[in-house]
């Protein structure tokens, strides 16, 4: 199995297109359509790694980024996104955490 280099609640940072987001979850390859990767992913990034899914701050959407295309942010400070809760409990530390279920 690969392994990803980032992680669910991480803030990551766009190489390519200069923005921050959360992580909210993680593909271990492309599992997206060949319209959608011909149509978006512009710089052709390779299938067979990571791909992770992505709120992006100070917006209303998420992306769908490859692993070669994100860096670690160096800003922890906290995401804008109206969809963050319907994910995370608050702000850690720098790393947003997980709503657990309750029972």
């Amino acid at each position: 199995m690969k392994q990803a280099k980032f992680f669910i609640g991480q803030i990551v940072h766009h190489k390519l297109f200069n923005y921050r987001g959360v992580i909210f979850d993680v593909d271990f390859e492309f599992l997206g359509g060949e319209e959608w990767y011909d149509k978006v992913a512009k710089s052709r990034p390779s299938k067979y790694q990571p791909w992770y899914h992505v709120l992006v701050d100070n917006a209303k959407h998420q992306t769908y980024v490859a692993e070669s295309n994100l860096s670690v942010s160096d800003n922890s400070n906290p995401i804008n996104n109206p969809f963050l809760e319907n994910y995370f409990s608050g702000l850690k530390n720098g790393i947003y955490q997980l709503n657990l279920p309750k029972n």
